[in-house]
């Protein structure tokens, strides 16, 4: 799928400087729109806290960070807290975590709710258990899809998708949805119940959020695109010359034996541990993504990110781009 080019609104003398990408973390069903970057255990850390607030980008710590460790980020990174949020799983011990955390530190006003299946009855009890316990917070919950009776749009941020650069659950379980349908579906449902889209997964290139944006996503949650940089957990491994850096999904067996103790024999792994090219700082592929993200607005019209999905055409295509020079 490509974006349709359509004629320019904008005054002759405003270029793609005077683009308005975000409006702030105000949720009032008036958001702009916002990168969000996944909370994976190498990507979702304290060290891209700062890239993410400097950017007005948003970033949810990965669901292992200790009481201690947030206790510490606060510390040091007092102004970064608004732009995070506490990670979770549906379990007991993971309330008792969460409500300690949110207790210690209670600058940081933002829940994601994690697990792989948003549509089960425990989730959704639990969820409630949360809002009632923390109402004033913003709670995003995911993962989910389309559903055909609207309930899940009733919740505040929900997270769409499953098709991560790491993810193997379309290939283990055969269950999915296309990402760009499944945002185009449910982002109006949404919109009218006053709740809000993250598009998960599926981007490759500053293009595919573009793409989700334009389809109506209020976030877009990025995991591989900002993996094998600087800033990631781990060290730079060199092999025939090539720096590589190590970059796995939170199912995979390298997670699940790090933070669980192993793959249990009831269950499979769902993600994969892959080795990416180093790239070097964040900073250069952040600017990479808001240039994309300003150039398309002017391509379409759109004086600021919010309107790009209502000036957003799309047309199916066989080839997205010149193959020539790949």
């Amino acid at each position: 799928m490509l974006i349709v080019t359509k004629q320019l609104r904008r005054s002759k003398g405003e270029g793609i400087n005077g683009l308005q990408l975000a409006a702030g973390l105000i949720w009032s069903g008036q958001f702009s729109g916002q990168v969000r970057i996944q909370g994976k255990a190498l990507v979702g850390r304290e060290e891209w806290a700062g890239f993410s607030q400097k950017h007005s980008m948003f970033t949810a710590i990965h669901k292992h960070y200790t009481l201690d460790d947030w206790k510490l980020f606060a510390a040091n990174h007092p102004e970064c807290l608004q732009h995070v949020a506490v990670s979770s799983g549906s379990g007991k011990n993971d309330l008792e975590k969460m409500s300690s955390i949110l207790e210690a530190v209670p600058q940081v006003k933002f829940i994601c709710l994690d697990v792989a299946n948003g549509y089960s009855e425990h989730f959704v009890e639990f969820v409630k258990l949360v809002r009632a316990k923390f109402p004033e917070h913003t709670i995003m919950v995911g993962l989910v899809g389309p559903s055909p009776d609207g309930e899940a749009e009733k919740s505040f941020a929900m997270g769409w998708g499953a098709g991560g650069s790491v993810c193997t659950t379309r290939t283990k379980t055969g269950v999915g949805y296309p990402q760009l349908s499944a945002v185009i579906e449910c982002a109006d449902s949404a919109h009218g119940l006053k709740g809000h889209i993250i598009s998960d997964g599926g981007c490759t290139c500053p293009g595919d959020v573009a793409k989700a944006f334009g389809a109506g996503a209020d976030f877009v949650m990025l995991g591989g695109m900002f993996s094998g940089h600087t800033e990631c957990a781990g060290e730079v491994i060199e092999r025939n010359g090539q720096k590589l850096k190590l970059f796995y999904g939170m199912s995979s067996e390298t997670a699940m034996k790090k933070h669980s103790g192993g793959v249990a024999e009831y269950r499979a792994s769902e993600g994969k541990t892959v080795e990416v090219p180093y790239k070097g700082d964040v900073e250069n592929t952040i600017l990479d993504i808001l240039g994309g993200l300003r150039s398309t607005c002017t391509y379409v019209g759109a004086a600021k990110l919010k309107e790009l999905s209502r000036r957003a055409t799309f047309i199916r295509v066989t080839q997205q781009h010149n193959t020539v020079f790949s």
